[in-house]
C-alpha cells in the first residue's frame, strides 16, 4: 500500500501531466517564431517558408520566420538553445546543425540544448561550375584541378560551414587542391560563382537547380549515392570519385525542456502537412525527398553526421578563425 506522501507524489504528478496534456490541446494560443539560422534564400529558408505557412493553416496561429544569420548558423541556433522552452520559438534547420559544432567552438552544448522534432525532407547537394569553366564532367574538373593545383577557387558559406565541408571531403577523396572563398550566405556564394568570382560550388539543389536550369551554372554531379530521381540525366559524383556521398536534410526542432505533449503534437502535425497536395507538389519541384518520422530518427541522423564531421575536420586540417 502507499504511503500519504506517496500518492500525493502521483497526484501531482497527474496534475502536472494534465496541465501540459492541456497545454499541447490549446497550443499555440499566440504567434510561433521561426528561427532560421540563415540568411534569405538558401535551403534552409526556402524549406522553412512553406512549411511556417501550412503550420499556420494547421495550428491557427501564425507561424512566423524569422532569419538569423551569421556564424554558419551558429547565431540563430544560440537564439533557439537559450528561448524559453514553452513552444513559441521553433528552429528550421539544414544538416548544418551537425556540421556547424564539428568545428566552431559553441559557447553552448548543442545538442543538450536543442531537441529535434521531424526532419521535414532530404535533397542531395549539386556540384555546379561557371558555364566558363572548360570541364562538363566530374571527371574534367578532376583532371583540370589536378594540373592546376590551388588555382580553381569555390565558394562556400565560410569556414567550417556546411559547403566547406562537404566540398573538402569531395577534394580530399579526389586528390585535388583548391582555394575556399568565403562568403556570408548560400545565395551570395551562389551569386559569386555566377558572377565569375569563383568557378564552383557543391550547393544545396534548392538554391542550385534554378540556376543550372536556366544556364546561369552548369551542373556536374550530385552528391547522393545514386542519380537522383528529379535529376535521372546528372551522374552522381560517385560514379567517378566512389564512396562519396552527402545529403543535406531540413528538420524542426524546439528549446530543449518544451513539454513533450507539444513536442509530439508539432511532430504530428509536421508528419501530416507532408502529405499535403500542396506541399508534396513543392517538394517534389524542388527536387526534395520528404522525410517525417520520430524525433528520435532526426536526433539519429544528426548525431551520425557530427561524427562524419569531426572526422572530416580532422583529416583535411580544418581551421576556424
Amino acid at each position: 500500500m502507499l504511503s500519504r506522501s506517496g500518492c500525493a507524489f502521483f497526484v501531482a504528478a497527474g496534475a502536472f501531466l494534465a496541465v501540459f496534456g492541456a497545454q499541447a490541446q490549446t497550443w499555440p494560443t499566440k504567434p510561433v517564431r521561426v528561427v532560421v539560422p540563415f540568411a534569405p534564400g538558401g535551403g534552409a529558408d526556402l524549406t522553412a517558408r512553406p512549411v511556417a505557412q501550412k503550420l499556420t493553416e494547421y495550428l491557427g496561429q501564425q507561424f512566423i520566420v524569422d532569419n538569423r544569420g551569421g556564424a554558419a548558423g551558429a547565431i540563430g541556433m544560440e537564439i533557439v538553445a537559450k528561448s524559453p522552452p514553452d513552444g513559441y520559438t521553433i528552429m528550421v534547420m539544414s544538416s548544418s546543425y551537425s556540421a556547424t559544432p564539428a568545428t566552431h567552438r559553441l559557447p553552448f552544448d548543442l545538442f543538450a540544448t536543442t531537441s529535434p522534432v521531424a526532419e521535414v525532407g532530404n535533397t542531395p547537394s549539386v556540384l555546379v561550375v561557371h558555364p566558363s569553366l572548360p570541364v562538363r564532367s566530374v571527371r574534367e574538373l578532376i583532371t583540370l584541378a589536378r594540373a592546376r593545383p590551388d588555382e580553381l577557387s569555390y565558394a562556400t558559406t565560410g569556414i567550417g560551414g556546411a559547403t566547406h565541408l562537404v566540398t573538402a571531403l569531395f577534394a580530399s577523396m579526389a586528390k585535388i587542391k583548391m582555394v575556399n572563398v568565403p562568403y556570408k550566405s548560400t545565395g551570395l556564394a551562389t551569386v559569386g560563382v555566377m558572377t565569375g568570382e569563383c568557378q564552383l560550388i557543391v550547393g544545396s539543389l534548392l538554391g542550385t537547380v534554378t540556376h543550372f536550369r536556366s544556364g546561369k551554372l552548369r551542373a556536374l554531379g550530385v552528391t547522393s549515392a545514386k542519380r537522383w530521381y528529379s535529376l535521372p540525366d546528372l551522374p552522381a559524383i560517385a560514379e567517378t570519385v566512389p564512396g562519396y556521398e552527402t545529403v543535406v536534410w531540413y528538420g524542426v526542432w524546439v528549446p530543449s525542456g518544451t513539454p513533450q505533449p507539444i513536442v509530439e503534437r508539432l511532430n504530428a502535425t509536421v508528419n501530416k502537412l507532408l502529405a499535403d497536395r500542396d506541399i508534396k507538389s513543392w517538394l517534389e519541384k524542388q527536387g526534395m525527398a520528404a522525410s517525417g518520422g520520430t524525433p528520435a530518427r532526426l536526433e539519429e541522423r544528426a548525431r551520425k553526421d557530427y561524427e562524419r564531421w569531426v572526422r572530416v575536420v580532422k583529416e583535411s586540417n580544418i581551421r576556424v578563425n
